[in-house]
């Protein structure tokens, strides 16, 4: 594993469910006991109803053990195919900054 301290995981469930607060309110206390998640934006596909979201995590590792884990679990209860995308948070920090970023505070 590497050394990296802020990764960022996408992750996106191919299925069609409007976004209600029954989508997040049974996901939200489970996400909250997930070791080095440092925080979540869901997101909701425009016109198809995909259900995902953006996190952000304090190690590779960590952010790993979630999307085969705890994802995937998600993702069969709802019949749903899974795509996982992890990315370097720290190498693009300074241009993150130079752009307002709000996970990347001056």
């Amino acid at each position: 594993m590497s050394n990296i301290t802020r990764i960022f995981l996408y992750a996106e469930f191919q299925v069609s469910v409007p976004f209600s607060d029954d989508v997040w309110r049974e996901a939200n206390p489970a996400m909250h006991t997930v070791p080095g998640l440092r925080n979540k934006t869901w997101l909701s596909g425009i016109k198809t109803h995909s259900v995902g979201g953006f996190y952000e995590f304090d190690s590779e590792h960590n952010a790993r053990a979630y999307a085969e884990g705890m994802l995937v679990q998600f993702a069969k209860a709802a019949g749903a195919s899974l795509s996982v995308k992890l990315f370097d948070g720290d190498v693009v920090a300074e241009a993150s900054k130079d752009m307002n970023s709000p996970y990347y505070p001056n």
